[in-house]
């Protein structure tokens, strides 16, 4: 099964929230989507670096992205932020995005490099347009201290009412995932060794909503 299709990505908005490979999903989406001729825009409503060998646009009218899905089914755009090379969310309204292309895949959150993540209260920015949610954890984090694993340690430790020094378990992972009720669907991503694959199925068996498992490959957070 494609990750597109295990993950149904429908047309329209998706969310993309946690840590450990939002962005390298984003980028493994779009290229999978543009690949069958969809026009695929990836944006942000936190900030996300630009994405090497796609056209990046910086702050473009709705003609600009017309223009360049004439040329390109895969593109990247948002808002320059001053000093860090990185780009934040659009001014275009979501509503619009969603008009200009068949998929817009939006990163909506920021983990800090951390393959956990728990949300503060301004967090995530759920587009109202989005038709699922996606949540990411990456597996390295199992077995890790919460402290070592997670952004946002505290907020973390205290959704699964346990110490910052306890190590991440899927028990632990699903008790802050069902706290914060924003998955609509789970991918464990950097799921490489046999620890990890049995950690999850392990959280597959504790969720309610489903949850897949890849080893995707690239830096993205």
């Amino acid at each position: 099964m494609d990750l597109e299709q295990g993950l149904n990505i429908r047309p329209g908005v998706t969310a993309v929230i946690g840590g450990g490979g939002k962005t390298t999903l984003l980028r493994v989406l779009g290229e999978a989507l543009a690949q069958r001729g969809e026009r695929a825009l990836l944006c942000t409503t936190a900030k996300f670096l630009p994405f090497p060998g796609l056209e990046n646009l910086v702050s473009p009218t709705e003609e600009d992205i017309q223009a360049t899905f004439r040329r390109h089914h895969l593109i990247a755009a948002g808002a320059p932020v001053p000093g860090t090379g990185k780009l934040a969310g659009l001014e275009l309204p979501m509503a619009r995005l969603a008009a200009l292309a068949d998929y817009v895949l939006v990163e909506a959150d920021g983990s800090a490099g951390r393959p956990m993540k728990a949300h503060a209260p301004h967090e995530p920015v759920i587009p109202a347009e989005a038709n699922q949610t996606v949540l990411v954890i990456g597996a390295s984090g199992f077995g890790q201290p919460i402290f070592q694993a997670a952004h946002r340690p505290e907020r973390y430790a205290a959704l699964a009412g346990v110490s910052l020094d306890a190590e991440v378990t899927p028990e632990i992972a699903a008790a802050v995932i069902d706290a914060e009720g924003f998955a609509d669907r789970v991918l464990v991503n950097q799921v490489e060794t046999a620890e990890q694959i049995a950690a999850a199925r392990r959280l597959e068996e504790l969720l309610a909503c489903p949850v897949l498992s890849s080893a995707l490959k690239g830096e993205g957070v």
